[in-house]
This record gives structure tokens, sequence and C-alpha cells, in this order.
């Protein structure tokens, strides 16, 4: 009996089976709003055990990308009902990924009276796409006061309530891939000298406090969070305090109690792995539900779950051009290859044109 296809259980939530459908930023979000396109997209990867959305801003501060959702507004969370309620009969659980980009952002993606915050003013090296001027370097974010992270964390918690009024099952707080929280976390984007910055006692605190307002808002089973470490995207370098820094975020979520931790290993996008010493201190340190991802195929998963190694496996891009994927991989079938020039344009072609096995 394969493991990946089994049913299983998620905290209080029953799953039909341990594989997810990691976040993937599409673009399709008009007016920062989902839609009736969003809704097709998701229902037709219901296959899946769990889906978690793409990553959606908390607060006009955070639409740092065009056309990405937030969660934020009474339009946002109509239109996220669309998708859960097209989701719901078909299966799949739904856990709403939150993503603040903090410093990640041109002020020419965000709407009027928005600011591009980060924990200490330094730009992010590299360039960000607008719809208005074509592509522009990362703004130099404003450094967050003590007021600006109160009113962040109180932001995240909002956006969760927002999020299970929208028919989730949950949500994911971005705590990877170089966006906000990630950036308190790393020394290299985070040179505060007050209570938010210095050590990784102090560094991770914006996070623990932005998981322990998550929690207290909508409860712990209802609250995940995704990490990388050893990950460069979005100019996060590598630095030799890096592993033990995890291991003490590894021991402090667990403190707290969030459903999951979803740890993201980039290695096969071109980053430096994530050592196996690190993935073994999560599995060890970390006592709720570890998903693991990163270049995994139905072989991999299987052989990851079998070893104990982690309780559910995330795949991004086979789900985005597959939308039967389990399907696929129970029957050993072919699978379509992802048309990458489509990953973040509008519209439906590369979205939800993907053929199935029966079509």
């Amino acid at each position: 009996m394969s493991l990946l296809f089994s049913k299983t259980t998620l905290g209080s939530l029953a799953l039909q089976n341990r594989l997810v459908m990691a976040p993937m930023t599409r673009n399709r979000a008009t007016g920062n709003v989902p839609n009736e396109l969003m809704a097709q997209y998701y229902a037709q990867r219901a296959s899946a055990g769990l889906i978690v959305t793409e990553g959606t801003s908390p607060s006009p501060n955070g639409l740092g990308y065009p056309r990405i959702p937030g969660v934020f507004s009474a339009a946002q969370i109509a239109g996220w009902k669309l998708v859960t309620d097209a989701v719901r009969p078909l299966g799949a659980r739904m856990f709403l990924q939150l993503m603040h980009c903090g410093r990640i952002a041109h002020p020419l993606n965000l709407p009027p009276g928005a600011r591009v915050l980060g924990p200490s003013a330094i730009a992010a090296a590299g360039e960000m796409y607008t719809d208005a001027e074509g592509m522009q370097p990362n703004a130099v974010p404003e450094a967050m006061t003590e007021a600006d992270i109160k009113a962040a964390v109180a932001e995240f918690a909002q956006a969760a309530r927002n999020a299970v009024a929208a028919g989730f099952d949950g949500i994911e707080l971005h705590g990877a891939n170089g966006y906000l929280l990630e950036q308190f976390i790393r020394p290299t984007s985070n040179q505060r000298s007050d209570r938010y910055g210095g050590s990784i006692e102090n560094r991770a605190r914006f996070v623990l406090e932005v998981t322990e307002a998550a929690i207290a808002a909508i409860g712990r089973d209802k609250v995940g969070i995704r990490l990388s470490p050893f990950g460069v995207f979005n100019d996060m370098p590598l630095y030799p305090e890096m592993e033990a820094d995890y291991a003490y975020l590894a021991r402090a979520l667990d403190a707290l109690g969030p459903v999951y931790v979803h740890l993201v290993d980039h290695a096969p996008m071109g980053a430096p792995p994530v050592p196996e010493s690190m993935k073994a201190t999560f599995r060890r340190a970390f006592t709720r539900a570890l998903i693991y991802s990163g270049g995994h195929d139905a072989a991999i998963a299987e052989s990851n779950l079998t070893a104990g190694k982690c309780d559910l496996v995330a795949v991004g891009r086979p789900f985005l051009a597959n939308p039967d994927l389990v399907r696929r991989w129970q029957a050993g079938a072919a699978v379509n290859a992802p048309d990458m020039s489509t990953f973040y344009t509008p519209g439906p072609k590369g979205y939800t044109d993907y053929p199935t096995l029966t079509a």
C-alpha cells in the first residue's frame, strides 16, 4: 500500500492523501482580488490531500508583486470564498498562504497609501516587475518601527480570521523565500539594534509573535509555517550560523505548537541543498507534522514518507502542469511539462488549459 496515496490526518483535519499542492505565485488576481478563473484552477487540482494557495497578502503594504491576491478586504474575502466553495466538494482541504513581501516590492505595485516596509532600510538586490513600467530595481524599504511591527502582527492575525471566514481550513505563514518574515530572521536583511535585531532570539521574535497571534486568532490546528533554511532566493545569502539559528527556530516553534512546519529545499532549482542534519533537526525538535517540499517525484515522495522523514510531501510545478497529478502518479503515467513563459501572465493560458489524461 502506497503511503503517498493513503488517507491521513493533519491535526484534527482528515486528508484524502499525503500529497500537498505547494504554494505557487501565479499573478492572476486582477486588482488583487481572487476570481472565478482562480476558482477553476484550484478546483482542477482538488485531488490533492491539501492545497496551500499562492502567497496572499495580509496587508496593502505586503502586495509587492503585480496581481497577487490579498485577504484584507471584503471583496477579497468574497473572492476567496468562490475558491473554497469550488474546491471543498471535490475533496481537498485548503490552507491560505499569508505572504507579506516586505522589501521585495516596488511602489508601483502597491495601492495608494501603502508602504514598502522591511526590518532595516536595506534594499534587496535585483529587480521587480511592474505592470506600469516593466522591470524596476527593488525599492529601499522603510525600517519598521515597533509600532509598525505591532500593526503587522495584528494584520496577520486578522488575515487568519478572514481566511477562516472565507472557508479555508487554515493558514500557512510564509516564513521563507526572502519575504518579510524571513527578512527578520536573516542577519543580512535585519541589522536592527533593538529587541527585534542582533541575536537569533531577537531576530526570530517577529516570526514567533506572528505565529502566536495567528494561533490565538484561529487555533493551533489551523496554523502552519513555511521555512527555507539555506534558501538564497530574493537576496538571502548563506551565513555561518544558519543551521544553529534554524535549530533555535525549530525548538521555539515546537513550543508554540503550529500544526506543521513546511520545510522547502530549493536545491532542485539551483540553491544550496538543505543539509540532512538540518532536516533531521526539524524532525527531532518539532513534534507536530513536517512537510517536505523540493524536487519530489512519486518515488522520492514515497521514499521519504516510508523512511519517516516527513508526514506529507508538497509539490509545485508538477501540480501546476498536471491538474490530475494524483491520478497520473498513481497510474505511472507520463506528465505534462510546465510552460514557464505563462507562469505569471494574466489569463487562462498556461493556467487552466493543461490537459488531463481523459482529455
